[in-house]
């Protein structure tokens, strides 16, 4: 399975009630398709994962692989206790996703040898590719990677969240050098777009862009730009509107999933708010991440 171009993480919309919202989430996903999406992560970081239950992770897994028809390739979240993200490994198989994202386990600090095996277990669970993502308590060594990535056969990826640059590119050497398998780097900061340059510097080119699910305009402007080697909207992009934009996500814990929320909305989707313990934007904020938006829309030419 291959993945390239933009990878959509798409928002879960709930509805006044606070109810899932499946008709606007197959709205949502099947728009991010048709505007050029390499692949859908579907209950992941930006999809709140955190705040879904069982029976409703199911439904969004199910909405999401029938709105992307089989088009791009649907990962979908997974992580939590052990027991938890094994039987949600089993929902998305069922429901037929292509591949998982584990993220890391509940709370606890486990050392690289734990996480490797919390690995092999969620990932010996089902027959779907799994990839790694490190971020928060589940910090990789060189060595469990490499081992995860030689001897679990469907374990085909590492999505970085850390940013240590340090430590991935050990992770990535230490890789090269103890398998010859096709197995991908991605990076996976919160508003990745900001540091690809540096990621692509280290030979990680994919990227997940929250970006998209508010405006697929923006996102592939950028990422055209990048690609395509012009230097002038790659850093005009950058100065104007993601480095802005991460300084107002920066001002309050979870605005990486509100803001972006709350942008799809300004759009024209009523994909509802955020669950607790997670708060929409004021409208302070709501402000200034409108005329972000248009100064993103306006630089990206639309």
């Amino acid at each position: 399975m291959r993945l390239d171009g933009v990878l959509f993480f798409p928002v879960t919309p709930f509805d006044p009630d606070g109810a899932l919202a499946e008709p606007i989430l197959a709205r949502h996903v099947a728009q991010g398709v048709a505007a050029g999406a390499g692949g859908v992560f579907t209950a992941c970081g930006t999809g709140e994962f955190n705040a879904l239950g069982p029976d409703e992770y199911t439904r969004v897994v199910s909405t999401a692989v029938k709105a992307t028809a089989g088009r791009v390739p649907v990962f979908a979240g997974a992580g939590g206790p052990l027991p938890t993200a094994r039987s949600l490994a089993r929902a998305a198989a069922a429901e037929g996703a292509d591949g998982l994202l584990l993220m890391p386990p509940y709370l606890v600090t486990g050392p690289a040898t734990g996480l490797a095996r919390y690995v092999r277990e969620v990932a010996q669970a089902v027959d779907l590719p799994v990839i790694v993502y490190q971020r928060g308590t589940a910090r990789f060594t060189p060595e469990a990677v490499a081992e995860l990535a030689a001897q679990v056969p469907n374990v085909i990826g590492f999505k970085d969240g850390l940013g240590d640059f340090d430590l991935l590119q050990r992770i990535i050497l230490t890789v090269r050098a103890t398998t010859d398998k096709n197995f991908t780097f991605f990076n996976g900061l919160p508003t990745a777009e900001l540091t690809v340059p540096a990621y692509r510097g280290l030979g990680v080119n994919l990227y997940s862009s929250a970006v998209f699910a508010f405006s697929p305009e923006i996102s592939l402007a950028f990422y055209k730009a990048v690609t395509g080697g012009d230097e002038v909207l790659t850093q005009r992009l950058l100065t104007e509107f993601y480095l802005p934009l991460v300084r107002l996500r920066d001002l309050v814990p979870g605005y990486a999933v509100s803001l972006v929320k709350a942008a799809v909305r300004m759009r024209g989707l009523d994909v509802g708010g955020v669950r607790a313990p997670l708060v929409d934007p004021s409208p302070e904020h709501l402000r200034t991440l409108e005329r972000l938006v248009n100064t993103g829309l306006e630089i990206a030419g639309t």
